[in-house]
């Protein structure tokens, strides 16, 4: 399989965020000679890690008045410089190993044009791993043992023909809403968005937040705020219960719409099919009128502030 997986590393000024990010590009490297890695941005010691781990770096990144790399360029730059059909976007500390391409392989044998994603196991790494034979094995097993299943708000990895996502907003990359934004556009652009947590491990090594301004959340600065505005709104803001295909015994099949899921697609209907954001609101305040007159309330409130 000709993949290239892409990321946008944090600086590795942070002994732990450097070991963790060092872990998870040399993972990536043992998924095989088909296999490509790129490194995208200008961060303290970026330049030096793709030396020494032998992968492609492109620090020509656009970014914003507060310095913060674009996602659009970031994709584009990898694009730009991959021939590969399959492109990955990862979060620089996810773990892959080499069970991924199975499955990454049976949907593309399936489907044109989609979106893969999943949930992330959240595991404790401290160290460099171990990459000598039989890593892949110690490695599950540990997650087996002291990992902890995410809860499926968004997603970590992103795979895709390089025919889709050419065009993307400004979004800020380490802030929220650019990948809930994946998962709207493909669902608005009817491709399938296929949740392959069932079948596709990834490893999230945990972190704290050190490394962004203040060392806040990312979904409280700012720039989250101007993401959620470039996606459309919070009505655009999909997660990996808006998915509405997975990949089950190795076959594309779509998720019955039953309960919870049939809600959901009926209340999102207006944003994916009729494009409109007005009929998003009033179909939210159908289906949550509480949560829609306390946003009501906390934005008249907001309004009110802002004229004191």
């Amino acid at each position: 399989m000709n993949l290239t997986l892409f990321t946008a590393p944090k600086p590795f000024t942070n002994p732990h965020i450097a070991t963790i990010q060092r872990n998870a590009i040399q993972s990536w490297l043992q998924l095989g000679e088909g296999v490509r890695v790129i490194l995208v941005g200008d961060e303290i010691g970026m330049k030096e890690v793709a030396v020494e781990l032998g992968v492609e770096h492109l620090p020509q990144v656009q970014v914003n008045r507060d310095g913060t790399p674009l996602v659009s360029s970031i994709f584009e730059l990898a694009r730009q410089h991959s021939p590969d059909p399959l492109l990955g976007y990862l979060n620089a500390d996810i773990l892959l190993t080499p069970a991924i391409l199975g499955p990454l392989a049976q949907v593309a044998q399936q489907v044109e044009r989609f979106l893969i994603v999943g949930q992330r196991w959240d595991l404790d790494v401290r160290q460099a791993l171990d990459f000598s034979p039989g890593w892949d094995e110690r490695l599950m097993t540990d997650v087996r043992q002291r990992g902890r299943i995410h809860p499926p708000m968004g997603s970590d990895y992103f795979v895709f023909p390089r025919t889709c996502f050419t065009q993307m907003p400004k979004f800020a990359i380490g802030r929220a809403g650019w990948d809930n934004w994946m998962f709207t556009h493909a669902r608005r652009q009817g491709w399938p968005v296929i949740d392959a947590t069932q079948t596709i491990d990834i490893i999230h090594q945990d972190h704290d937040y050190s490394h962004l301004p203040g060392g806040q959340p990312h979904y409280r600065l700012p720039e989250t705020t101007e993401n959620i505005r470039l996606a459309g709104g919070r009505r655009a803001i999909f997660t990996l219960h808006d998915a509405d295909y997975h990949l089950v015994h190795g076959e594309v099949k779509r998720i019955p719409l039953r309960g919870r899921k049939y809600l959901r697609e009926m209340e999102t209907f207006p944003l994916r099919k009729l494009h409109s954001y007005p009929l998003a609101e009033l179909s939210f305040a159908i289906f949550h009128p509480v949560k829609a007159f306390k946003e009501w309330r906390g934005r008249v409130a907001y309004k009110i502030g802002r004229k004191k």
